[in-house]
């Protein structure tokens, strides 16, 4: 084996991976792999190669259901893992998992890592018109789950149970490592920069993620004269089946209920503006954002839901409610707002946890951890089924 292991990460979208496994990859870079970032190319394929990455834009479409394109999609992952010759692959997410799993196990790709970073929109869909999408889908996840025999890496336990009750995978081929961490030296507890209380819902503009909750939050709270500015930071993402269309984003703007800031590339500095973060996502694997507003000093207001409620506990660095309810938010919110003194404690309880539990030094050594120990044990592997 080569003295620098090659690792491929399989993401969807460039931006993805800068937002979510960036510091990863630098980590790995770090520890002496060889590091590789297979993935559409949109705006931030230059600053993957500054970092000094070898980048392999792919046509991976996370929306497409054309059956000529997905085949192809998967036909050129085939050809990639084949040319490139990964000791380790990681896909991400779960089209990466599925459509890169048959192409590491088609390309002999010896240590497969399969991360999910949540369940996605089919699993938070109660209604029945998602339960033959669900069942096929479980069916092809455990197919080619132990086609490949991977590792299946949760950032939750309540992920990763559900996966198992439903014999997708086994307690022994998986690991929970809580996200991707947060650099809590690039966040510090501030006092919003603005004049009057902001309540923030920070996150890509999806049904999923509850916004649709939180406006009719927010009609509540200023039916009953409860009038902070309410906003909104997040791209949207057309290529999700769950995403609010630009002209709903802009009636809301229009009605006065909300601001939409869209995409903002310094989170230090916009989270900093808020007064109380919140997310009533339906379901989550462990939200970035509420990490790194917890890492502010910011408190939390999130749905009781797998996710959420690892950083979020109850009374302690924030408030849980149930989900889709508005009622229950509205009344978390505002029982924030009115009280200062309990933000502060909020807000330095959940910087303590972050930095105790989900800092990114910790979350990486666990990763780096595992494709050493797995490297390890291939090595092992491969000796022992040597002729004598």
């Amino acid at each position: 084996m080569n003295a620098r292991p090659r690792l491929l990460y399989l993401i969807t979208e460039d931006w993805y991976f800068w937002s979510h496994r960036l510091d990863l990859a630098r980590a790995a870079a770090q520890a002496g792999f060889d590091v590789s970032i297979a993935t559409r190319v949109t705006d931030h394929g230059g600053r993957i190669v500054q970092e000094g990455f070898r980048l392999l834009p792919i046509r991976l479409f996370r929306r497409s259901r054309n059956p000529l394109a997905e085949c192809a999609a998967i036909v050129e992952l085939v050809k990639l893992y084949r040319r490139e010759r990964p000791a380790i692959v990681h896909h991400v997410a779960l089209k990466p998992i599925l459509y890169g799993s048959f192409a590491a196990w088609c390309s002999g790709v010896p240590i497969v890592v399969n991360a999910f970073a949540g369940l996605g929109y089919l699993f938070a869909d109660d209604a029945s018109r998602g339960r033959l999408s669900r069942a096929c889908l479980r069916l092809a996840l455990r197919a080619l789950l132990r086609l490949s025999r991977s590792i299946v890496v949760f950032q939750n336990r309540d992920d990763r149970d559900l996966l198992i009750r439903e014999n997708v995978v086994t307690l022994e081929q998986t690991r929970i490592i809580p996200g991707s961490g947060v650099d809590a030296t690039a966040f510090d507890i501030r006092p919003p920069a603005v004049d009057g209380p902001i309540v923030m819902l920070a996150s890509r503009m999806l049904w999923d993620k509850g916004i649709g909750d939180f406006l009719e939050t927010v009609r509540r709270l200023k039916r009953d004269n409860v009038a902070p500015r309410f906003v909104l930071v997040g791209r949207r993402d057309e290529h999700n089946p769950a995403a609010i269309r630009l002209e709903q984003l802009q009636r809301w703007v229009d009605e006065g209920l909300v601001e939409w800031w869209g995409h903002c590339d310094d989170m230090p500095a916009t989270l900093a503006l808020a007064t109380i973060v919140v997310l009533p996502s339906y379901r989550e694997g462990l939200p970035k954002v509420l990490l790194e507003a917890a890492a502010c000093g910011k408190p939390l207001v999130a749905t009781d839901v797998p996710g959420c409620r690892e950083i979020v506990r109850h009374g302690v660095t924030g408030l849980l409610v149930p989900p889709r309810d508005p009622a229950a938010l509205a009344a978390a919110i505002d029982s924030l707002l009115r009280d200062s003194s309990l933000r502060t404690t909020m807000g330095v309880a959940g910087r303590e946890t972050v930095i105790r539990e989900f800092s990114v030094e910790k979350v990486t050594s666990q990763v780096i951890r595992l494709y050493r120990d797995l490297l390890a044990g291939h090595k092992r592997g491969c000796q022992e089924t040597e002729p004598a």
